[in-house]
């Protein structure tokens, strides 16, 4: 089975919002790399669903 390549990154945040983003995870049974992949891939989603209509 093939792995997907992923890109790293540093990302920096707020102390609140990373403890924010752990208990959002964490309801979500995510990592929190996990939780900000899918809320950013979400958020990519909808604009491309937006972008879309506006053509």
């Amino acid at each position: 089975m093939a792995t997907e390549e992923r890109k790293p990154f540093l990302l920096r945040i707020p102390p609140d919002l990373w403890k924010e983003l752990e208990r959002w995870a964490e309801v979500e049974l995510r990592s929190v790399n996990g939780q900000i992949e899918y809320v950013l891939r979400q958020a990519a989603d909808k604009r491309k669903r937006t972008q879309h209509r506006e053509k």
